[in-house]
């Protein structure tokens, strides 16, 4: 792979409605209205991995004219702007910050949290970055940094170093975190050289975007093994999408296969509130069925956390299927991953640690936990994954 094949590969990226329009017969002018309010690209790599319209791959990447439709959704759902103290700097949480350094990314994704600022290479030049640095130079109680952008990894080799190493002179500083898609959308840009400058700097981690199985290419494949070997751990964060991935079934292949390229399923996000994304939503519940179908049916490292980044800033929330049915001094009463239940002896101090805890007492209705999602249909799990479901006149449990 010649160092200089990602940037050739991206300058043939298509930017045109009119190339859309021809390939799958879209109204022009459908394209190029939505193309007004967010822009296209994608890069002739990806291009090249959709088979056919409305594919997976297709709706992650192709503007759709239900991006015109008024969803009452957000411009900025997570509020990030507003925990923004300078430029490019989001720092929602006490020990780590946001670190924005592009505004560009290989392909954009048409359900994309920040479309509001990506699309323009011109949004963030190098003043912003120093001052980025210079934020979290004062901010000494900050030991965690994300690089985000856009796709950090757009940036000229020359560019990431020299954040790296800004970042790496800080004292407080102990782990430096990238976020990229381009080992899914533009893994040409994995270079020996850039592999060789990222190692430098460890700890050094990186989350990955993968959403469905049939992006771990060969070549995608051959991109994260060569960060893996550079001793970079990888980490995938996963958007449950409509029609892309909102399949227990694909995404247990899409989890397995990451763990075959030394990646780490890390998150399954429920797809934020996005102006002009309604169409690519799932239910909730649908990314609890989900769960349900990974966890004991699979290894436990492919099962990744199910979270909702919390609108208007309220940060990520962990979502879990009910396991636990019942807990009192005594005893813990749960169900497993196929439904059968089981009983848990508690320890004789039990009583004295929950009256410390104050939890106060509350129910557990099992037929609304049921209509909720928290145990999935069965009928929508494959068949080799489907389990023993808990008897449902089990309603109403007192937790004390």
């Amino acid at each position: 792979m010649k160092e200089d094949n990602w940037r050739k590969v991206l300058k043939r990226s298509i930017t045109s409605a009119k190339v859309l329009s021809e390939k799958f017969g879209i109204p022009l002018e459908e394209l190029e209205a939505v193309a007004r309010k967010f822009k296209i690209r994608i890069t002739p790599y990806y291009f090249s991995l959709i088979k056919k319209k409305d594919d997976p791959i297709y709706k992650q990447v192709v503007p759709d004219i239900r991006e015109l439709e008024n969803n009452d959704l957000f411009e900025d759902p997570l509020a990030e702007d507003k925990d923004s103290p300078v430029n490019n700097i989001v720092h929602r949480y006490p020990d780590r910050c946001l670190f924005l350094v592009s505004a560009v990314c290989a392909s954009y994704c048409r359900f994309c949290t920040r479309s509001r600022k990506v699309g323009d290479p011109n949004k963030i030049d190098m003043k912003f970055i120093d001052e980025g640095i210079e934020y979290i130079r004062q901010h000494t109680e900050i030991r965690d940094v994300v690089i985000s952008g856009g796709d950090p990894l757009l940036l000229e080799d020359s560019k990431i170093e020299y954040i790296l190493r800004n970042l790496r002179a800080l004292a407080h500083i102990e782990i430096i975190r990238i976020g990229t898609r381009a080992p899914c959308m533009l893994p040409q840009r994995i270079t020996p050289n850039l592999v060789r400058m990222l190692k430098k700097y460890h700890p050094l981690y990186m989350n990955v975007h993968f959403n469905h199985p049939d992006e771990l290419t060969p070549i995608a494949m051959k991109a994260l093994g060569r960060l893996a070997d550079a001793g970079i751990p990888l980490g995938n964060q996963t958007v449950l999408l409509k029609g892309v991935n909102d399949d227990p079934e694909v995404m247990k292949q899409l989890m397995q296969k990451l763990l075959r390229a030394r990646v780490k399923p890390y998150y399954i996000y429920q797809a934020d509130l996005v102006d002009r994304t309604e169409h690519l939503r799932t239910s909730v519940q649908k990314g609890l069925e989900i769960i349900e179908s990974l966890r004991g049916w699979t290894s436990g490292m492919a099962v990744p956390h199910f979270v909702i980044d919390a609108p208007e800033g309220g940060g990520k929330i962990p979502l879990l299927p009910e396991y636990v049915t019942r807990i009192t001094d005594k005893e813990v009463i749960m169900r497993n991953y196929e439904g059968k239940v089981f009983h848990y002896t508690q320890p004789a101090h039990a009583k004295d640690e929950m009256r410390k805890l104050q939890k106060p007492p509350c129910e557990i209705d099992i037929e609304q936990e049921l209509s909720i999602g928290s145990f999935p249909d069965t009928e929508s799990i494959p068949a080799q994954s489907r389990g023993i479901m808990p008897e449902r006149n089990q309603a109403k449990i007192p937790v004390k």
